[in-house]
């Protein structure tokens, strides 16, 4: 019988590696079968597992639930229209193949979800709102949706994630589904350096490590969370706005495999109901809900002409989200703090327009909107006696965390489709050498490491995905991946690191856990060793003080960047000494060691990027405007693994779709 320090080793060979378990792997998992068929029939078997740390019902991102999709383009607005909004709120970096191809894809998504159940808000033909669908006509077939904003629509969604994991497990099958296993490292070809060859992790319930073969693999954990210090302390240290449990594992495993990555220094740092992290978009967008400073001035109107800074953002319809943040920050760093959302007023209007029953609704969605997806928020009213009719609620914008799917674009740089635009040529004048001839090289969704994908929070360039569009994009890789191995249908990967090191190294933490538990008498104080939580408030407190925390008010500079550097350093060579003295704990340790490199990027592509590309989500006190004319490009890096150092290099920025409409 398996031991902890000893686990039974499982090796599996299969030709399509899923790893995670949120909505794009379902996206993969729900359409690959089709085109299994379709290779079937051209004599080929493809077999295809997916592999998540947890349990697909309630995995990812949209785990808790949601009460709004947060893009669906529908039939009245097209997909350079998208395009343009994403560039926009991203300060004009973004890859707009990237976007576009989402654009006109991600609707079949939204599509599917109801066909599956989830019930959709519409209206009737007088204008009146419905929960769900009251049989009224699919949005497929016509159906009028409610609109929370331009690209938002409302559902009832506590099972949102549940419904999409149905359908993806029905899809591919229990058997092809394992769950409570944390992958933790990919392993390269031994015959060819940038090509993936497979991966290696643990079960977090039983003593086994398992290591898999693959010709394809798609790693889609999400994104990155609790790398900074959390405003959240004591018994709401687990307490953040993005899930807990995503920790870098994407961005990690993709630069140690040798994938380049792609706008690192982008990170989200959103405004929300203070300390339970309620969100904040149906207030601004359904309620119609003001926010204001403490003498009810709202602060979007008092400082209007700080957005004349930033040209050509600041002056579009709908400013940039970093951009409402720098302008409620100065009211906060001037002393007109705190600052309220103001649901009295919103909802007191809201009765005046809406009919009773409309009204009643609106009011019960005000707390459903929290039960559906950060049911904490309603623990906070109920306890500091809040009455959304009667009472203003704070807000207060969060530490930050890197993600590619919602109002972030960090990620991986990932070949685009190949009927968007036209591809840069490598010797054109003025483009650098180190530039690929563009940003299509095969197959949709593919990093540069052959044989390796990725979507939602993993495709850097390309935010305001959210649930729907990370979906799409697992749908798009499941072609590609079924593509890229019916060309490779003749190469067997081989591992470059034999099974008996990945061993040593994934279990690391056990082994130094057992050789030195008995040297202290207080298991918790060692000099041998240090405890994944003690390792993970160093980080947190390095990338608060230093890389542009809330203590800082998000703002750092070149030395205080550098001594980061210093410490993360120190703390890479410190993460070697991590315990575990159990699964929980040997899962943690992992996550840690993500996050280490998670955050390392980021703070090196903040120091290479001399210009504050996003202020109101992070400042360079000693380069604190936008350059557009050095630095409207995008900044990339690869990470060595010899040298355990980032390189970051700058690739041309191309606009593919005309952003003058945005302006008028």
């Amino acid at each position: 019988m398996a031991e902890f320090g000893n686990p039974d080793v499982i090796e599996e060979e299969v030709d399509i590696l899923l790893i995670g378990g949120g909505m794009a792997c379902c996206g993969t998992a729900y359409e690959i079968g089709p085109w299994l068929e379709a290779a079937k029939k051209e004599g080929v078997d493809i077999s295809v597992k997916l592999v998540d740390k947890a349990a697909l019902d309630r995995s990812g991102a949209v785990a808790q639930g949601l009460s709004a999709i947060n893009t669906y383009i529908g039939p009245e607005q097209d997909p350079a229209d998208y395009a343009r909004m994403v560039s926009n709120d991203l300060m004009g970096i973004t890859r707009d193949d990237l976007a576009y191809d989402l654009g006109r894809h991600v609707d079949e998504s939204v599509h599917l979800f109801e066909e599956w159940g989830l019930p959709i808000w519409k209206t009737d033909e007088n204008g009146e709102r419905y929960d769900g669908s009251k049989g009224m006509a699919s949005l497929k077939d016509g159906g009028k949706p409610v609109r929370s904003g331009k690209w938002q629509i409302m559902i009832n969604g506590e099972s949102y994630k549940w419904i999409v994991a149905e359908a993806a497990k029905k899809a591919l099958g229990m058997d092809n589904i394992q769950e409570r296993v944390f992958i933790v490292k990919l392993v390269n070809d031994k015959n060819d350096p940038n090509r993936i060859a497979g991966a290696v992790g643990f079960s977090v319930r039983e003593h086994k490590l398992y290591v898999y073969k693959a010709k394809a693999i798609l790693l889609a954990a999400g994104g990155c969370v609790n790398l900074f210090r959390p405003r959240s302390v004591g018994e709401g240290q687990g307490r953040a706005w993005y899930p807990v449990w995503n920790a870098g594992s994407t961005y990690t495993m993709a630069a140690e495999a040798g994938a380049e990555l792609t706008l690192m220094e982008n990170r989200f740092v959103p405004t929300r109901f203070k300390d339970g992290y309620g969100p904040v978009g149906a207030w601004f967008l359904l309620f119609k809900s003001q926010a204001t400073n403490a003498f009810g001035e709202t602060y979007m109107t008092r400082n209007k002409d700080m957005l004349d800074d930033y040209p050509p953002y600041g002056q579009a319809a709908v400013p940039a989200s970093c951009l409402r943040n720098h302008l409620m920050l100065k009211e906060m760093r001037e002393g007109r703090g705190p600052i309220w959302m103001d649901t009295v007023t919103a909802l007191a209007n809201l009765r005046e327009t809406l009919s009773p029953r409309e009204v009643k609704h609106l009011e019960a969605e005000a707390w459903e909107d929290f039960l559906d997806m950060c049911v904490g928020q309603c623990g906070i009213w109920a306890g500091e006696n809040i009455e959304p009719e009667k009472k203003n609620s704070e807000l207060m914008p969060t530490e930050p965390y890197l993600l590619g799917s919602h109002s972030g674009c960090c990620g991986i740089w990932v070949s685009g489709p190949e009927d968007v635009g036209a591809p840069t040529d490598e010797s054109a004048d003025g483009v650098p050498e180190h530039l690929p001839k563009g940003w299509h090289w095969g197959y949709r969704g593919m990093t540069t490491v052959a044989g390796l994908f990725t979507a939602g929070d993993g495709v850097g360039a390309s935010g305001h995905k959210f649930s729907s569009g990370s979906h799409a994009e697992g749908r798009m890789c499941a072609k590609s991946m079924i593509k890229y191995v019916m060309d490779n249908k003749d190469r067997a990967p081989e591992l470059d690191t034999s099974v008996d090191e990945l061993i040593e190294e994934i279990y690391r933490p056990v082994r130094t856990f057992l050789e030195h538990k008995d040297y202290t008498t207080a298991i918790d104080v060692n000099p041998h060793y240090i405890t994944p939580r003690m390792l993970q408030f160093r980080l947190q407190k390095a990338m608060d003080e230093y890389v542009a925390g809330i203590a800082t008010y998000y703002t750092t500079n070149e030395h205080m960047l550098a001594v980061a550097e210093q410490k993360l350093q120190d703390l890479k060579e410190d993460a070697l000494k991590m315990r575990a003295k159990d699964l929980h704990e040997l899962l943690r340790a992992w996550e840690n060691y993500h996050r280490i490199l998670t955050a390392e990027a980021h703070m090196k592509h903040i120091q290479f990027r001399e210009e504050s590309r996003y202020p109101g989500f992070y400042y360079r006190a000693d380069k604190n405007f936008v350059d557009e004319e050095n630095w409207k490009c995008f900044v990339n890096s690869i990470y060595d693994k010899e040298t355990k150092t980032f390189k970051c290099f700058k690739r041309a920025h191309v606009d593919l779709v005309d952003k003058s409409k945005l302006f008028k």
